[in-house]
């Protein structure tokens, strides 16, 4: 990554904060004018982490993006309550809907891939479109068992939290981070990104107590809006097995590649992803 890249990722735009109904006070960026776009982070991300799309795609759009509670900043006010995929799904709708932004243009990455799949099913009504981009999470398959991590998967994750929990934050990063992108990418990582997922790190271990909840073809069949999928070439097979079965499951869904790009593809290659998401969203 070059150097306005770097800039980018930990850029310090004027935050405001929403008070939700829940009594959740959620910290938001916003740019630009136009058609609402909405953008939700992943693990170790908060709004921060969407910098790049908002510099771009707020030309044309009005660019939103939320920190989920307990992400980075925090306070008493946005740490209230559990922390659990399901409260990120509840917080964003009570987000739409409180800021009269809705039907937005949803877009999510990783976790906030999966967490913005179900806000599109649960809450059709707030969603005009929905772009996932390696969307996080497990397969459930017809006729297979219940889907579980793979062993080494778990006990990789179980060592992250140990680490965490007991301060060693850097060498927890790196295993976790290289794990879902490529060994060697956590020291390569801007420093900006690397501060922006030290500020979140203690949001790992709640993370792995709330495993995401599979993809089954009943639940993405549930997907009414017009959505396109984005899988970077070199992202982790998981990722990649679920842009492939979910542009199967969902009726009309579009599947794009971003080349050479691994998970963070939005940051490392940048300028095509704001090229998929800007035509994608331009031509609905």
């Amino acid at each position: 990554m070059n150097a306005r890249t770097d800039q980018q990722v930990l850029a310090t735009p004027e935050v405001y904060f929403a008070t939700l109904p829940s009594g959740v006070r959620m910290p938001y960026v916003t740019r630009g004018s136009g058609a609402p776009l909405l953008f939700v982070h992943g693990s170790l991300c908060d709004y921060r982490y969407w910098n790049a799309q908002m510099d771009v795609l707020s030309r044309r759009f009005q660019c939103v993006s939320v920190s989920l509670s307990h992400y980075w900043p925090v306070d008493d006010m946005s740490i209230a309550g559990t922390f659990g995929w399901s409260t990120h799904v509840a917080e964003l709708a009570e987000f739409i809907t409180a800021m009269d932004v809705g039907p937005v243009h949803l877009v999510g990455h990783s976790r906030g891939g999966c967490v913005a799949f179900h806000l599109a099913r649960e809450y059709p009504y707030l969603v005009q479109s929905l772009t996932l981009a390696d969307p996080g999470g497990p397969l459930r398959l017809d006729g297979v068992p219940e889907a579980a991590l793979p062993p080494a998967t778990t006990a990789l994750r179980a060592r992250v939290a140990d680490l965490i929990d007991d301060g060693e934050i850097d060498a927890g990063l790196e295993m976790f981070v290289d794990s879902v992108s490529m060994p060697g990418i956590w020291r390569k990582s801007p420093a900006a990104f690397r501060t922006m997922a030290i500020d979140n790190a203690d949001t790992l271990p709640k993370q792995f107590r709330d495993p995401l909840p599979a993809y089954m073809r009943t639940a993405a069949e549930g997907i009414r809006c017009r959505t396109l999928l984005i899988a970077g070439a070199k992202s982790p097979r998981m990722y990649r097995d679920n842009v492939a079965m979910l542009g199967e499951w969902i009726a009309g869904a579009a599947q794009r590649t971003v080349a050479g790009a691994s998970h963070g593809m939005n940051v490392t290659h940048a300028a095509e992803f704001n090229r998929l998401v800007d035509a994608f969203v331009s031509g609905l």
